[in-house]
């Protein structure tokens, strides 16, 4: 006589079952990576924002107004006086006119850069990259 050797049914029903739960856990942990993700295409983009704001105030002296550059980057006077070419800063999940600089202070050569995506995929809220270079996201 032969003796079968293998899984009970129940056997295989706490696998599958704790399987789906690692799967469950392990979702809501992806979904806040992704927003992490999409974020971090923000934040690099306005730290190089940021840069060429500083080299523009390199080039300028102190009395120069600066509120020509402080507004959303889809002006085109705005983005070729920063030296980006049109498309430039168009990413997957922002647009080049999502940017917004403000509060140039001339004599630290610091700014803002706000952004909120207005593209369908893009992330909820908005990103701020302060003038002390400290990274921030407010969601609405």
């Amino acid at each position: 006589m032969k003796i079968y050797q293998g899984f009970t049914l129940i056997e295989l029903v706490i696998v599958i079952l704790i399987v789906g739960i690692l799967a469950a856990v392990s979702l809501s942990i992806v979904r806040g990576r992704v927003e992490t993700a999409k974020w971090s295409e923000a934040n690099a983009t306005a730290g190089a924002i940021k840069k060429c704001v500083r080299a523009y105030i390199v080039d300028k002296d102190e009395t120069y107004d600066y509120s020509g550059i402080e507004t959303a980057l889809d002006v085109q006077e705005t983005y070729e006086a920063l030296g980006f070419l049109d498309g430039d800063l168009r990413g997957f999940y922002f647009n080049q006119g999502d940017y917004i600089i403000s509060n140039i202070n001339p004599a630290d050569g610091t700014c803002v850069v706000s952004v909120t995506s207005s593209k369908a995929n893009g992330p909820e809220g908005t990103g701020t990259l302060a003038a002390d270079g400290t990274w921030s996201v407010a969601t609405n």
